[in-house]
């Protein structure tokens, strides 16, 4: 997780509808790998909120955009000193359109580029590059809508063929959209010097409608990124499939608010699964895990890997399932704390999650309370696998 002990420090940028994917996914991710990461915004300060945008296809001529997570800054922008950053992210979403007029946001992107450092950029975030004049005899690629514009600001445009496709020219890393991340994040990771060791490995992600969007795909690509081979399944469903997923939230409410999320596309069937594969088993929060918990062939994929003490990490209300598995007895543990029950019920110790972001290992079992704890989830989960990001 990263820390002030951290090898490399990277930059982002934020604004008001920036996809809610393209800014969590390489903000959590690059942390979990031990990368210190600035969160910024123009006109606003470290503990602000950035709203968010959920972006996808669904069949019209152009993507919906849907309310995502909320989004806090943890830098000021007026606050940031170039020099002491190794790289550059630039998320994409609406906010690019307004960012790309401001000057201040663009000498900073300037310094970066004439420095050489590594930039990472997907999606509208383009824009930005092009206003920055960053981009000239550049190989790049982008959504396919901001074709022109990096044309007209001279780069070289290379047609993704696919939503997932990337481009590398020197120090710049571009795609086309978050479906692409896990390569946007490896070649981000290269671009600041890393190196990926231990990541031969096969992931099970339990899944089902209504789990939390974050804890679904944060991990999901995070892992990807590294190398791991990841397949998502759900009961009933088979490969192709999709799950509905919600956004959990704090807005002020007693309890945590909903929203609809992106829609998951699962990657292997069900039925027929081989769990000895497998590796690791990750098992996501949201609502999914309240229905999945009653489902026998469920909780016997989860008593595999804890009986073959491979390891498994389970966040939010994740744990549900394991307790109903009766796999927590004797086990230290936490979870989303409205789960303490189910917790403790299962016969194990509670570990109170002080703050929110706490995550604990016993064993072969990681947990974690909720999504702002990936960082540290995915990097106790990385060390039970063997997997290291070295700079």
């Amino acid at each position: 997780m990263a820390n002030s002990k951290a090898q490399k420090r990277v930059l982002i940028f934020c604004g008001d509808y920036v996809e809610d994917y393209e800014i969590m996914v390489p903000f959590q991710a690059l942390q979990a790998y031990g990368v210190a990461v600035d969160a910024v915004c123009p006109g606003k300060r470290a503990g602000d909120i950035c709203r968010t945008a959920v972006h996808q296809n669904e069949g019209h001529q152009t993507y919906t955009e849907k309310r995502g997570h909320n989004f806090t800054l943890n830098a000021t922008f007026d606050e940031i000193d170039v020099s002491s950053y190794d790289g550059l992210v630039i998320p994409g979403g609406r906010a690019p359109e307004y960012l790309a007029m401001n000057e201040s946001l663009l000498d900073v992107v300037r310094k970066f580029s004439s420095s050489g450092k590594a930039i990472a950029s997907i999606c509208h975030g383009q824009l930005i590059l092009a206003a920055a004049d960053c981009v000239k005899g550049l190989k790049c690629t982008a959504y396919r809508p901001v074709g022109p514009v990096l044309v007209a600001a001279g780069a070289h445009w290379v047609e993704p063929a696919g939503l997932d496709d990337c481009v590398v020219d020197g120090n710049l890393v571009t795609g086309a959209t978050y479906e692409g991340h896990p390569e946007f994040i490896q070649l981000f990771v290269k671009a600041l010097g890393g190196t990926i060791t231990g990541s031969s490995k096969r992931i099970l992600f339990l899944c089902g409608d209504f789990m939390e969007d974050y804890e679904i795909m944060v991990p999901f690509q995070s892992l990807q990124a590294l190398g791991c081979h990841v397949d998502a399944v759900c009961p009933k469903k088979g490969k192709g499939d999709v799950c509905a997923t919600a956004i959990h939230d704090f807005e002020g409410d007693q309890t945590y608010s909903e929203k609809p999320g992106h829609d998951f596309k699962l990657t292997a069937s069900f039925d027929g699964i081989d769990v000895s594969s497998y590796d690791g088993l990750v098992v996501p929060g949201g609502r999914a895990p309240e229905y999945l918990a009653l489902d026998e062939k469920v909780l016997a994929i989860v008593r595999s890997f804890m009986e073959a003490k491979k390891p498994v990490a389970s966040i939010c209300h994740g744990q549900q399932i394991l307790a109903a598995a009766g796999v927590l007895k004797g086990k230290k543990c936490t979870a989303y704390p409205a789960v303490k029950l189910n917790v403790v019920l299962g016969g194990a110790a509670w570990l109170e999650p002080e703050p929110i972001d706490r995550c604990f290992t016993d064993g072969n079992l990681v947990t974690g309370a909720a999504w702002p704890g990936h960082p540290e989830f995915i990097s106790q989960f990385m060390e039970l696998l063997g997997i290291r990001v070295t700079f």
